[in-house]
C-alpha cells in the first residue's frame, strides 16, 4: 500500500475526532503514490512519517482535529530534523565518540507547546570515568532546524541586517527586544536548508540567489534546545541605502530591512547593538573572509 499525505491524515484523524498512532510501514516493492516509493522511505522520507507519527502518539490529551491541522507542518519540520541528525556525520577527533547505549532518555511528561515543544525526559548518559550518570531530569525545547543567511554586497561592501521584534527578549526584560539578525526560516520538511535559505532571501527580503556560499552549522544553546542552525553567506546585489519593509503577511512577519556599511555593522557588534550570537559569529566570519570576496568580486577598494 502506497501512503501519501492524504492517506496519513485519514489514518490520524480519526477515532473519536482525534487523531491516535498511525501504523507506518515501508510501502511495498513496486508500490506507487504520490509522496511514497521505496527508494523514499530508504532515503528517510518514510522514517519522517514514523517519528511523525511517534511525536503524535506522545500527546496527552491527544491532538484534535483543529490542533492536528496548526501543528502538522511544525510537526513534520520537526521529525525532518531528526533524520537529517541521523545522517550527518559526527566527528570525533578529540570528544567522545558515542556508541549504541551511551546515551537513553524517556520522556516524563507528555508533550507540551503549539509551536514549540517542551520535552521533560529523564536521561542517562556515559560519563567520563566509565560509569553511568543515571535518570537526569532534564527539560528540553524541542525547535528545527533553521537556515541563516548573511546577504553581503562585495562591490558596495554592505551586508543586510533583518529588525524584527522579538519574544526571547521581550521575555527576559530586555529594555529593547528589536534584534538585528541575517535572513532566517524553519526548514520546512522536504527542503534541503540550501532550498530553505533561498526561500527566505525572497520572502524576507526580496532577494534571488542561485546558491549559498556554507559558513558553519552547529547548535546555538545545546544544554537546552535542539535547534540546529544552517549558516550561509549570500553575494549580493545592494544597492538601496535607505531602509525597506519586508516579510509576508499572511506569516505575520514584520521586518524592516538595513543595508548597511560593513564597518558599521561591525561596530553595532562592538557596541551591543548587534547582541544575537549566530549574527554575531556570522559576521566575524565575513571579516575573515571579507578581503578575498572582494578581490574576487572585482571591488576597486579590494
Amino acid at each position: 500500500m502506497a501512503l501519501g499525505h492524504e492517506t496519513f491524515e485519514a489514518q490520524v484523524s480519526c477515532e473519536g475526532g482525534a487523531p491516535r498512532m498511525a501504523e507506518i510501514r515501508a510501502p511495498k516493492a513496486g508500490a506507487t503514490g504520490p509522496d511514497w516509493d521505496v527508494a523514499a522511505w530508504r532515503d528517510g522520507q518514510g522514517a519522517r512519517w514514523a517519528l511523525m507519527a511517534g511525536e503524535i502518539a506522545e500527546h496527552a490529551p491527544p491532538l484534535s482535529p483543529t490542533s492536528f491541522a496548526r501543528q502538522k507542518a511544525m510537526i513534520a519540520a520537526r521529525a525532518s530534523s531528526r533524520v537529517r541528525a541521523a545522517a550527518t556525520p559526527a566527528p570525533a577527533t578529540l570528544r567522545h565518540e558515542a556508541r549504541a547505549g551511551d546515551v537513553a532518555l524517556r520522556l516524563d511528561a507528555p508533550l507540551s507547546g503549539e509551536f514549540f515543544k517542551l520535552a521533560t525526559m529523564r536521561l542517562s548518559h556515559r560519563r567520563f570515568d566509565g560509569g553511568r550518570a543515571e535518570a537526569l531530569p532534564r527539560e528540553v525545547l524541542v525547535g528545527v532546524d533553521a537556515t541563516l543567511v548573511l546577504p553581503y554586497d562585495p562591490r558596495r561592501d554592505r551586508v543586510l541586517l533583518v529588525e524584527q521584534f522579538r519574544s526571547g527578549p521581550a521575555r527576559r526584560g530586555s529594555t529593547n527586544p528589536w534584534s538585528l539578525e541575517p535572513v532566517a526560516g524553519i526548514v520546512d520538511a522536504g527542503e534541503t536548508p540550501e532550498q530553505a535559505g533561498l526561500r527566505e532571501a525572497r520572502e524576507e527580503a526580496g532577494l534571488q540567489f542561485d546558491a549559498l556560499i556554507p559558513i558553519f552549522e552547529g547548535y546555538p544553546s545545546p544544554g537546552s534546545s535542539t535547534d540546529h542552525f544552517h549558516c550561509f553567506l549570500a553575494l549580493a546585489d545592494l544597492p538601496r541605502e535607505e531602509s525597506w519593509r519586508g516579510g509576508l503577511d499572511e506569516e505575520h512577519e514584520d521586518l524592516r530591512l538595513h543595508a548597511v556599511p560593513f564597518d558599521r555593522a561591525m561596530a553595532l557588534a562592538q557596541t551591543g547593538e548587534i547582541d544575537v550570537i549566530p549574527m554575531l559569529a556570522m559576521m566575524y566570519w565575513l571579516a575573515h573572509h571579507r578581503a578575498r570576496l572582494r578581490a574576487e568580486a572585482g571591488s576597486d577598494a579590494a
